[in-house]
């Protein structure tokens, strides 16, 4: 089985923060000594973090599920309970983080770049927060609120500085394994590379150079032919694309119809890798068959690897002089909630935002002043409001989270 995964599901889980309890203090000649009820601890959040030291996604094949720390409940006295510990997730550099939709959420392409991917609950007040001049006993506290869960699609494309692109079986592999420590599966068949394959080049004057194997691309690989989507977006963040022209007797198309296929797959993917740096090179000149003016290269005799590595690094180091000084790491983080008023498939209207769901999150609504401090929340957050523009009537169900109610014009 494959030790390399480009693509996984993951399944992530905030931790629910603690609920606030409802407390009094309780002192010999202290008959009223107030509320003293501690809040409940926020629940731990889950963030991903771009690491040089993971290699790929395989963590997340057969185990997908993420789930960071409760908070624990606030007691008496005051105690407030203690949060829940985050949750690091370790991924590579270059996994792009989308939604279940596709949409692009975060890139971590830099060691250190975080993205919060499932915040925690945070947790409920007690009632010693609510005490006011007018609300001397308040008898009632917050639940904690649960922590934020859904699925996130995990995409690696490899950071590389030059990418190896060419037809199958063109000998990809036999020169990333002639020029790095690489060990990729070779044999003279098309296809043998399923996956793509990193080597380090070190060169006598100090350059050193990622480069990656990408699997052999077939005509149509742009539209999804064979394997080409999943192969093709390793290339897009390569520097330098190294381009391999089979020369061999038995290749099918000759050098220049292979150059002309080539070209044309990596432009109807993305347009703009026509305008990377790029080094022809013709392979397997050992068993050439077809007429070439170009460069050419050997990799088993070694005819040739030399001047490519030459090239290579130059074009290389040019690239990177252009790139700007990387000092700081990038933290992502989602949009907050904003307040939503629609129209379930029900007929009722459905407030969405986290203030407002988190307003109604009270221990017991049916406790006249926990009732009265939700209405007054919810009016302060413009609810009320939003309900109007949304359209509501007398009798017309409104849900917040878990709470529901009739609609009555005020």
């Amino acid at each position: 089985m494959s030790n390399f995964v480009d693509d996984a599901g993951l399944n992530v889980r905030g931790g629910d923060g603690g609920a606030g309890c409802v407390s009094f203090r309780r002192e010999a000649h202290v008959p009223r000594g107030g509320p003293d009820g501690g809040d409940g601890g926020d629940g731990g959040s889950i963030w991903l973090v771009a690491d040089h030291n993971v290699a790929s996604l395989i963590a997340f094949r057969d185990h997908p599920h993420r789930r960071a720390e409760n908070g624990t409940h606030g007691q008496g006295k005051k105690k407030h309970g203690a949060a829940g510990a985050d949750l690091e997730v370790r991924v590579p550099e270059g996994t792009a983080v989308r939604s279940v939709d596709g949409e692009l959420l975060a890139d971590l392409t830099e060691h250190g770049d975080r993205y919060l991917a499932a915040q925690g609950g945070q947790g409920g007040k007690g009632n010693a927060r609510f005490l006011t001049n007018r609300r001397r006993a308040p008898s009632f506290a917050e639940q904690g609120e649960v922590g934020h869960e859904h699925w996130l699609r995990l995409e690696l494309k490899l950071l590389a500085d030059v990418a190896i692109v060419g037809f199958p079986n063109v000998g990809k592999s036999t020169f990333i394994a002639r020029v790095s420590r690489a060990q990729p599966k070779i044999a003279d068949y098309p296809f043998t590379t399923l996956e793509p394959n990193l080597g380090v080049v070190r060169l006598d004057d100090g350059i050193e150079m990622v480069l990656a194997d990408i699997p052999g691309l077939i005509e149509g690989a742009a539209e999804g032919k064979g394997l080409g989507h999943q192969f093709l977006r390793h290339v897009e963040r390569a520097r330098v694309l190294l381009v391999l022209l089979d020369l061999a007797e038995a290749a099918e198309r000759p050098p220049a119809e292979q150059f002309q296929v080539l070209l044309h797959e990596l432009g109807s993917y993305q347009p703009d890798l026509l305008d990377r740096p790029r080094v022809v090179v013709g392979a397997r000149a050992d068993i050439a068959g077809h007429e070439y003016d170009g460069a050419r290269v050997s990799s088993v005799t070694g005819e040739g690897v030399a001047h490519t590595l030459g090239a290579l690094a130059r074009e290389v180091t040019e690239v990177r002089a252009e790139l700007p000084e990387g000092d700081r790491v990038v933290i992502h983080r989602p949009l907050g909630d904003q307040l939503q008023v629609r129209r379930g498939i029900d007929g009722a209207l459905v407030v969405n935002g986290r203030a407002a769901e988190r307003a109604v999150a009270l221990s017991d609504l049916t406790n006249p002043e926990a009732l009265d401090y939700a209405r007054h929340r919810l009016r302060q957050l413009g609810v009320d409001k939003a309900l109007i523009r949304a359209g509501a009537r007398d009798g017309d169900s409104v849900r917040i989270g878990a709470f529901e109610f009739d609609y009555e014009e005020d």
